[in-house]
């Protein structure tokens, strides 16, 4: 009890200051429709932050928080202040969750650099969501020590979101409950998931994995995190709401001026939830203000909310009086109230989905392909049905991706029932894939579309040296064969060329003497092959020899795309001098 009454002190503490100094900005502002943040910054009501992000959108669902704020003294720790005192456990990160952090800033840095995300605003969601995965309950690899799981949503107190997982991650097959320590919902999580240590599985209750997976998707709409208009937008896109977007700028602040690492499982347990149905209530498992990680490995999650007032005891309230209880029950009771069924959703009306309108995918590699995916939500009857999330996933053996690097998006339909994807990007790996269809939250047959990203192509070379060049038998010719390709008058960049000395211009089989190639080992080749240009579209040749065998000779280059080149190649003995006149002893008869 000790320990409680003291947390809810520090946390009145800190609720009465922050209260000051909202209260301060407020009065000293002295303008009309004037009101300050969690964090006394003033801002009117035309310009406060604002989300669009349906429920089952959000990363949470909108699902409870923690709302404790950051501590009042220095993030940094004084040098008489060990890891296990409050102070240093309640500012500091632990290890491995901070790592996590780092590394997903440092991905993102990578991915999406116009993103600018910093680590410290994964460290104040994870904060406000998780309390930093329970003050770093983390095994070796990051994977939380039982699982965190939040109330389920089922519409009662909390956001309707009816299970898209069977249970998978959050282990109840009716409705949807946030996981891990970032709390994202199954829906979102299938396709935000983020693989963050390289074991190859995408798990939310893993730190690395989770924040990784947060970084891409506050980074999903090309939002500059920089800018505070898209920093608020990207929060409120977490978890929409105006406090929780308080809260987190909090966090992120405090952990802007400094924090430290502290060990693993050291850390201080948040005390204050935003579905507390009484302020400074003592969290209990089930009960209000319980965390968010209360339940138990294996246990079916349920909703954390206050129990209802227990049933009358029956007892009369006059001690010793007669009782009041009839001897026979009424004639005509009154049947319980039936719980109404709640309307169905669009998605649930969703009953196929179909091509609205794409074909021909098809790209050369590195190009954007022309046509985006479009995908038609219907029921039934064949009626449009809007407002329902499609999902995009890329699929087999490729390295083509939506635009940002993504192999996954989540698009809403319009009143057209029509979702298009985001633009499609091949990569260098040519070759057949597919992109497939499938309605977020509900089980139906997935639509795949077939797309295909064939080889760079040039349709010219043009030599930029001598288009004949002269050897003698034996030796090696002096100058390296080097070549320019062209698409349409304009550089062709990463096209392979192909390398053959053939017959004769009109006998394209390759020769079988007279110049040739070197391979690895120094043996003798007449096909170079897998060679490409460079970023200037230009390509150099090794060097070439020549055998005995004297005479005229035909190399040959051809692109993908029609371009081709003929260089001769002339091996000879070298000329013998001609005689100088002058230097001839005379032969006429002397007089």
């Amino acid at each position: 009890m000790a320990a409680h009454f003291d947390r809810r002190l520090r946390k009145a503490a800190v609720t009465t200051t922050v209260a000051a100094v909202a209260v301060a900005a407020l009065s000293a502002s002295q303008a009309p429709d004037v009101t300050a943040d969690g964090n006394g910054r003033q801002t009117t009501a035309d310009n406060m932050p604002t989300s669009d992000t349906p429920p089952e959108e959000s990363a949470t669902g909108n699902s409870p928080y923690y709302t404790d704020l950051p501590p009042l003294n220095s993030p940094n720790p004084s040098p008489t202040t060990g890891p296990s005192s409050p102070g240093s456990s309640e500012a500091g990160i632990p290890a491995t969750v901070l790592d996590a952090y780092k590394k997903a800033e440092s991905e993102l840095r990578r991915a999406k650099p116009g993103c600018n995300l910093p680590w410290q605003l994964l460290a104040a969601i994870g904060k406000v969501e998780s309390g930093q995965a329970r003050g770093g309950r983390v095994d070796a690899n990051g994977t939380t020590i039982g699982r965190i799981i939040g109330p389920q949503l089922d519409g009662n107190g909390f956001a309707l979101i009816k299970d898209t997982d069977n249970g998978v991650y959050d282990g109840n097959s009716s409705y949807d409950n946030a996981v891990g320590p970032m709390q994202f919902i199954p829906s979102t999580w299938a396709w935000a998931g983020r693989d963050g240590n390289g074991d190859g599985k995408e798990d939310p209750n893993n730190v690395y994995d989770a924040a990784l997976a947060a970084g891409h998707y506050l980074c999903r709409f090309d939002w500059d995190l920089s800018d505070q208009g898209d920093l608020n937008r990207a929060i409120l896109s977490y978890n929409n709401s105006q406090d929780y977007l308080n809260t987190v700028l909090s966090w992120l602040e405090h952990y802007r001026k400094g924090t430290h690492e502290i060990p693993d499982g050291t850390g201080s347990l948040p005390v204050g939830r935003s579905d507390d149905t009484a302020a400074g209530a003592d969290p209990s498992p089930g009960g209000a203000g319980a965390s968010t990680g209360s339940q138990t490995p294996g246990a079916t999650p349920g909703p954390t909310r206050s129990p209802s007032k227990p049933p009358s005891s029956g007892k009369p309230t006059d001690p010793g009086g007669p009782s009041t209880s009839p001897s026979t029950p009424p004639k005509d009771p009154t049947p319980p109230a039936e719980t109404p069924t709640p309307p169905p959703t669009p998605t649930d009306t969703v009953h196929h989905l179909e091509n609205a309108g794409t074909t021909g995918l098809t790209a050369i590699a590195g190009d954007t392909f022309a046509k985006k995916i479009s995908t038609r939500a219907e029921t039934k009857a064949g009626e449009a049905v809007g407002k329902v999330r499609i999902r995009f996933t890329v699929v087999g053996d490729t390295d083509a991706a939506f635009t940002g690097g993504d192999k996954v998006a989540a698009v809403t339909t319009n009143a057209s029932g029509v979702a298009v994807a985001p633009a499609l990007v091949a990569g260098e790996q040519t070759g057949g894939f597919t992109v497939r269809a499938t309605v977020i939250g509900r089980t139906v047959p997935g639509l795949d579309y077939k797309a295909t990203v064939t080889e760079r192509v040039a349709d010219a070379l043009a030599s930029t040296g001598e288009t004949e060049l002269t050897c003698t038998p034996g030796g090696e010719f002096a100058d390296p064969v080097q070549v320019k390709a062209t698409l349409k008058g304009a550089v062709a960049d990463q096209v392979a060329v192909t390398a053959t000395l053939i017959k004769s211009e009109d006998d394209p089989t390759e020769n079988d003497k007279g110049p040739y190639f070197k391979d690895a080992d120094g043996k003798a080749v007449r096909t170079l092959t897998g060679r490409k240009t460079d970023a200037n579209g230009l390509l150099e040749l090794p060097k070439l020899f020549a055998d005995d065998a004297e005479g005229t000779y035909v190399l040959r280059l051809t692109t993908p795309g029609g371009g081709r080149l003929d260089i001769t190649l002339k091996v000879a003995k070298a000329a013998e001098p001609t005689p100088d006149p002058s230097t001839e002893p005379s032969t006429a008869p002397e007089a």
